[in-house]
Formats: C-alpha cells, structure tokens, sequence
C-alpha cells in the first residue's frame, strides 16, 4: 500500500504545481494579448481610414469622369449608393484579410506592419485609378479578359487607346507622393480608441464569413454603363480573375448519360428550332449531321456560274446607331439605302464582343474553346470551314485587312483554312498612307478608303476561278483618328440636324463625336466601294456579305445584347427579290446557309458531317429566335446563352423584345431550364478544350483542298 500511496500523492503534487504554473503563465499572457491587439486595433484602424476615405475618393473622380464624358446618370443619388454598397463590400473584405497579414507582422515589427499595408492599400488604389481609366475609355470593366491576350496584344490596344500618355503617367506619379504623404503622416493625428477599431475588425469577419452581396439586388439602372459604373473595379478584377484561375465545375452532368436529357441544339430545347443529330459525343462533341436548309435559293438567282462572294466586316458596326430604326439615331444613310435593295437581318448578333470571334463564328462555325478558338493558334485542330470548303471546290480566295491579321490570330485561322492570299498592315502595296497616329505613335493600320482602293489595285476582276475576298476594316476602332476628321466632324453636326434632335440629344452624342464622325466616315467608304465594284464587269455575278464583328462598346450600350447587335446585308444584282428578316440569327448561321445554297444550286463537294454552331439562317419576317447559341464577350467570358425568346446573362434571365430590348425575368422554372441547355454546351466545349478534335481525320483529309 505505502508504494501505491506515494506513487499517487507524486501525481497529486504534480498535478497542483503544474496547474499553478499555467495559471500563472496565464495571468501574464491574457495581459500581454489585450495590450498587442489593442496597440494592432489603435494602428490598423486609423491607417484603414485613410484607405477607406481614397477608395471613396477614388469614386467620386470616377463618377466625375465618366459624368463628365458621358452624361451624369439618372437618379443620381441611388446610382451613388449603389456605388457606396460595393465599394464599402471591398473594402471590409479587403481589411479582413489585411488585418490578418497586420496582426501577424506586428508580432515582428510594427513597422514592417504599417509598411506592408501601407503598399498594399496603395497599390490597390493606384490599380483602382487605373481600371477606372481603362473603363472610361473601353466603356466596359476589366476582368479575365486580360489573360486571354497577349503581352503584344495588350501593349497594341493600349498604344492604340492612348491610354498611357505622359498626362496619365504624371498624375499616377503625383497620386503616388500624395498616398505615401498620407499614409506617413495623417495616422499619427487619428485617434479612434479601442472599442470602434474592435467593432470595425469583427464587421470586417463577418462580412468575409457572410458574404452580404448574395443579398445585394444587381444593379439594375436601365443602362449597362450605369450598372457598370457602380462596380468597385479592383473588385471586380479580383472576383473575375479568382473565377478564371479557379473555376466551379457548375455543369458536372454526365451529357453522355442516358438521364441527361438538356441539348441547347435540339428541338426539346426550342420549340420549331432544328434538332442536331450528334454522332460521337465521346471524342467529337461537336460532329453531326448536315442538316442546314437551303433557304437562300427563293431570293438569290442561279448563275450560270458559281458567283464570286466579298465579305465585308466592320469594325464596331453595331445595328445601335445602323439604318433605321437604330434607337441612337442612324448614322449610316448608305447602307440604309443598300439594305432597303438587300435581303436585310436588323436582329442580327455577332457571336463575341471582341473582334476575336467574328472570323471562326462568320467562316468556320467554330464553337469557342476555353479562349475563343483562333486562339489556339497553331495548336487549331483540322477541320472544314467556308473558306476550305470554298477551295475545294475551285475558288480562290484572299484576305484583305487595314490592321495586322496576326492580332487574334487571325492569319493563322486563314492559313489553316488553306486561303490563297493575305493582305494587311504589313504588305499592302506602297503608296498607301496609314491612319493617323495616336498620343502615344501607336496606328492600327490603314482607314477604310484606303483599304477598298488596295483591294482595287490589287484585285483582278476577270479571273478565271470564282473569288472569296474578305474584307475586314478598322477605322472604327480606338482611338477614332481619321485624315478627314474635320469633314467628318461637320458631317457628323450635320447629321444630328438631319435626324432632328433635340438639345439633349445633340449633346449626349457630342460626348462621342469622334466615334459618330469614323461611323459616318466608314459609311461612305461604302459608298465609295459599292460606287466602283459596280463599274467592274464581275459585278453582276457577285454576293456581297456585309456585318459588323461586333458592336462598338466605346459608346455606352442600353443592354448586355446591345454588345452583339450588329446588322447583315446580302446584296447582290443576283438577288430575285429583297425582304427584311426580322427573325434573330447569328454569325454562326452565315456559312452552314451559304454552303447550302451552293451546294443545292452548283452541287459542291460537301461534307455530310460537320461541326457547325449554326444551323442556319432564318428567313421569317417575323419577330423570333428559334436557335439555342452562346455567346463570348470576351477571351475569358462565356457568360451569355439566347434560347427562344429569352437571354441569359450569367445568373441573370430576360426576355427579348422584337426591338431586342431586355426585360428582366423572374422564373426559377425557366432559368433552370435555360441554364441546363447553356451547361449542355458547356460540357461540350470543356470535352472540345480537352481532347482539342472537331472531326475525324478521314473527313478531313476528303474535303481538305
């Protein structure tokens, strides 16, 4: 027993002797954490102030200069606390974080604390200066977008907007002395206490943990600049490029389960659409049957050869200021006249909202991939498009572009697609003056004029091969410099006077004056162009296809579809009869209809297999959409899904007017339903992206020219 008594008694004593060191060690450490984290509350708070108070601002310089190029908006007041919504959600995330990184560095060195955060907060205001720069000149908010150019790409816009004139670089020197000034010196005149640096702190937690803006209702002012103006853009930035680098696999269904029921291509999915019949989901996702209609043949003539087809792209020309109708006024009068000659879609869409995807969409049909898919550049994979397919059956074709077709990998498309010939920026013929230079020594290339007088020059009019020539222009594009600007700047005035408008008309669109003067300037050299290919003894025989790749968004747009509008005139003295479509179609439509029409009519060697998006062009005068497409805005972004009468945008749902106007919808029922078609694709595009296959190589080798 007196063993077992002193064995315990030890652990007793023990027990009671550790038991009164911890409690000891305790009373000094509780001391010791209220006296650290209320000196890191005392420092961290008032240096979150002056964070706080440049964010706002910041702001307020933002609305100043977009209120001041554009027009202050309406309901000012809401529009601003929407605004102070965002930007108050930044900032207490961004702190919570921050004080994290603080509370740990001051365990170290205080200074080293104040220094870091310091730099931090002043990065992220100088960044907030410099994505608002880019949005008062872009007109749109910079997301993931950024990645999916490169670096020559981006210096190339950046030159081409004049975006780092020595005015800019001067001003984000100055902002820079003044945010160290502020960060040095005003800290030590702020004294906030304890208990609100503590409040502030836990409010920071709770909103990283809760997440408030799941509540926020979206901004919804009737107007996308609106809307996007009131979005912190360092935020944005983060949010989108976090989602670029970590993607939620929000499309996880097993398409090729037999449960799985969602198809954006069939007739399940719109009503009165046509049903692609798909033949090997597992490697080709996108193979299927040819099944386009012919539907060009009731308005185009047969020839008795096969006719010669010009393509003309726009850069910018969206249907907002096109023709008639055009709810900015219409300030292009030569092709309102042509359309009213031609078979005429005004309810047209462009399939990207850069210039990126208008060559796959309009020649190939291509579905996007992760970037848009002439972004895989060499790495494109083999297949059929309207230029091979044009080759293979005895045209010669060629590109002609005022700007350098590599930008978008633009040359490397055409040469994959076997075109015969490529002029652009780098070898026009000599003699040809450039449009003029930016701030910055920067110029895309050639104006539009310039370009149709190079295509004259050197294009032969008696050849013996039927001819695809495409035309692409840039004028119209950032930074807006032509020769004639004063010509134009008076024909501009005097086209307002023209449409009638009133004072406050006039003076919304002197905001972008010298976007309206290269519109103006672009219809003309359309003028010009139509004016001496009449003269030509090939003009009888010859389709003219003329669409914008997408439509300028440096003018503020009314909605997000607003991005995609854009028209599609076909002319031609071939043409048995004109008619206006009212009915939606897209880029993706152009090529399955014109390989219809020619293989009905000339009996092309076609494919009976194919990859089309498109299933074709709709002729009904009526207002409808009977195709399921999505929709790139950016290298980054495929957000965008038309299904019938509806549009989504993200989470967003709406339904489409016959002016393609959007109201916003509130059906869970229907918003699943749209989603599962757009995931469809998705699931088919994310298949595209990992085995990199369109066709079979069989098929490619038999309809290879």
């Amino acid at each position: 027993m007196a063993p077992c008594m002193i064995t315990t008694n030890h652990y007793f004593f023990t027990f009671v002797l550790r038991y009164h060191y911890t409690m000891k060690k305790s009373s000094r450490i509780v001391p010791f954490l209220r006296s650290y984290f209320s000196r890191v509350f005392k420092v961290f708070a008032p240096l979150s102030l002056i964070f706080l108070f440049f964010l706002l601002l910041v702001k307020v310089y933002e609305f100043a200069l977009v209120g001041i190029a554009q027009g202050f908006p309406d309901h000012l007041g809401a529009v601003a606390l929407k605004a102070l919504q965002y930007d108050g959600l930044f900032f207490l995330k961004t702190s919570w974080w921050l004080f994290i990184v603080f509370a740990l560095l001051s365990v170290f060195s205080f200074r080293l604390a104040k220094t870091i955060y310091t730099m931090a907060a002043m990065m992220m205001i100088i960044g907030e200066v410099a994505l608002i720069k880019y949005f008062s000149t872009a007109m749109v908010p910079l997301g993931a977008d950024l990645y999916g150019y490169s670096f020559a790409e981006i210096k190339q816009t950046v030159g081409a907007a004049g975006s780092l004139s020595i005015t800019v670089i001067i001003g984000l020197i100055g902002l820079f002395i003044l945010l160290m000034l502020a960060f040095r010196w005003l800290p030590r005149k702020i004294n906030m206490g304890i208990y609100a640096p503590a409040v502030f702190v836990l409010l920071a937690l709770l909103t990283v943990l809760v997440n408030p803006q799941r509540w926020m209702s979206p901004a919804n002012f009737g107007s996308v600049l609106t809307n996007d103006l009131v979005l912190n853009k360092t935020g944005f930035f983060f949010s989108e490029s976090y989602k670029h680098f970590f993607p939620t696999n929000e499309y996880a269904n097993d398409i090729y389960a037999d449960s799985y029921i969602g198809d954006y291509g069939s007739a399940d999915a719109v009503s009165g659409s046509v049903s692609f019949h798909y033949v090997d989901a597992q490697q080709y996702p996108f193979l299927h049957e040819d099944s386009t209609k012919d539907v060009l043949s009731a308005f185009i003539n047969k020839g008795a050869t096969p006719p010669d087809l010009v393509f003309l792209i726009v850069e910018g020309l969206g249907r907002a200021f096109t023709n008639a109708g055009a709810y900015l006024g219409n300030f292009t009068p030569f092709l309102d006249s042509l359309s009213g000659k031609s078979l005429y879609w005004p309810n047209f869409l462009s399939e990207g909202g850069r210039t990126f995807a208008v060559m796959p969409s309009i020649f190939g049909s291509f579905p996007f991939g992760k970037n848009g898919f002439a972004e895989l550049g060499n790495n494109m994979p083999p297949d059929v498009s309207l230029i091979s397919l044009l080759k293979l059956n005895g045209y010669y074709a060629a590109y002609y572009g005022g700007f350098d077709s590599h930008f978008d990998y633009e040359d490397v498309l055409m040469h994959k697609q076997f075109i015969d010939a490529i002029y652009d920026e780098k070898n026009l013929p000599a003699g040809f003056s450039k449009l003029p230079a930016s701030p910055g020594g920067f110029t895309w290339g050639y104006g539009d004029k310039t370009l149709y007088q190079a295509f004259f020059e050197l294009n032969n009019p008696v050849n013996k091969y039927p001819q695809l020539d495409i035309l692409q222009t840039v004028s119209t594009h950032s930074p807006f410099l032509i020769k004639e600007d004063a010509e134009y700047l008076q024909r501009f005035e005097d086209r307002m006077t023209q449409l009638g408008f009133t004072p406050q008309q006039r003076k919304a669109h002197e905001n972008d004056k010298m976007k309206y003067a290269t519109i103006i300037y672009a219809d003309d050299a359309l003028r010009d162009f139509f004016a001496a290919y009449e003269k030509r003894p090939d003009f009888k025989n010859t389709i003219f296809f003329i669409t914008g790749d997408h439509r300028m968004p440096d003018i503020p747009m009314s909605t997000k579809i607003d991005r995609y509008h854009v028209p599609l005139i076909i002319y031609s003295p071939l043409l048995k009869r004109t008619a206006t479509f009212n009915a939606i179609s897209t880029h993706f439509d152009i090529a399955p209809s014109v390989l219809a029409f020619l293989k009905d009519n000339y009996h092309f060697k076609m494919p009976s297999l194919v990859t089309w998006m498109g299933s074709g062009l709709d002729t009904s005068h009526s207002f409808r959409n009977i195709h399921a497409y999505p929709f790139m805005q950016t290298k980054n972004d495929v957000n965008d899904f038309i299904m019938g009468d509806y549009f989504l945008d993200d989470n967003d749902l709406f339904q489409i007017a016959p002016d393609l106007d959007l109201e916003p919808v509130s059906d869970p029922a229907k918003l699943s339903r749209i989603k599962a078609a757009f995931n469809e694709f998705k699931q088919r595009n994310s298949r595209f992206i990992s085995s990199n296959k369109l066709i079979p190589d069989s098929i490619y080798q038999k309809y290879k020219p």
